[in-house]
């Protein structure tokens, strides 16, 4: 679906100058929009694997939640749909992506295989738009926001309203997880709005070499269970995606 045609015209012009650029080395394809920032990467031999450590750590939500065939996961910013096609390999749930350049889409339908499924809906849009719609209330068990512009420094969404807005359309329980860049100065602004947003229930992956933090904001029980518990999970999710979970899980228990 598209509500491309109702963007002010002022957004209309950012997005033409966020034109997106392709690079490629040893084997990994990258998603530039005119910069030397990566806004994405996709092995080439192996597509549904997680190249970049911190969209790995985008997928932590799932130490939290086990979403099922009838969830709703919402990824907000296709990038080079690196999460997209992960969450399509790795759960049974339907994915719907916000991303209010078309011309990234069509980027990653031309080179990065772009999954086609029937579990999966692109909808070009301004996520704060996207996450305001009333009907979208009590409608995700999880969020990965990845908003940022040519520039990668601060997310372009970073309001108040907006992460209120994401508390709102989550279920119950329900994570989201942000790409926040620890060493810009947006930062701390960004982090105190998420808390402000989910209650205080936020916790901190440990930022990676290039810079990044992924935070996780919980809403319900989601962060209620024993360490046992979320032990037990890290080593399923572990087993079934690859993904270094239990180290996650032991980094995320230190702060609990």
């Amino acid at each position: 679906m598209s509500r491309s045609h109702g963007r002010a015209p002022a957004r209309q012009a950012a997005i033409e100058a966020d034109l997106p650029t392709l690079s490629e080395e040893d084997g990994v394809r990258y998603l530039h929009f005119n910069s030397e920032w990566i806004q994405g990467a996709m092995r080439v031999a192996r597509p549904s694997e997680l190249v970049l450590a911190y969209t790995q750590q985008m997928m932590a939500w799932l130490l939290f939640v086990q979403p099922g065939g009838r969830d709703r996961l919402g990824i907000l910013g296709l990038g080079a749909g690196s999460l997209l096609r992960f969450t399509l390999r790795h759960t049974r749930s339907q994915v719907d992506t916000v991303e209010r350049n078309p011309a990234v889409t069509a980027m990653c339908r031309a080179f990065f295989r772009l999954p086609g499924s029937e579990r999966s809906v692109i909808d070009h849009a301004d996520a704060r738009d996207w996450a305001a719609e009333p009907h979208r209330a009590g409608s995700y068990r999880a969020l990965m926001v990845d908003l940022y512009d040519s520039q990668a420094q601060g997310p372009v969404c970073d309001e108040a309203s907006f992460y209120r807005d994401c508390y709102r359309i989550l279920d119950e329980p329900g994570v989201m997880a942000v790409n926040l860049f620890g060493q810009h100065d947006s930062f701390d602004r960004n982090l105190q709005r998420i808390r402000e947003a989910f209650n205080g229930r936020v916790l901190c992956l440990p930022e990676i070499d290039e810079g990044n933090t992924v935070a996780l904001a919980f809403k319900g029980h989601a962060l209620d269970g024993s360490a046992a518990d979320l032990l037990n999970r890290a080593s399923l999710v572990e087993s079934r995606t690859g993904l270094p979970a239990q180290r996650w899980a032991r980094s995320l228990l230190a702060l609990m």
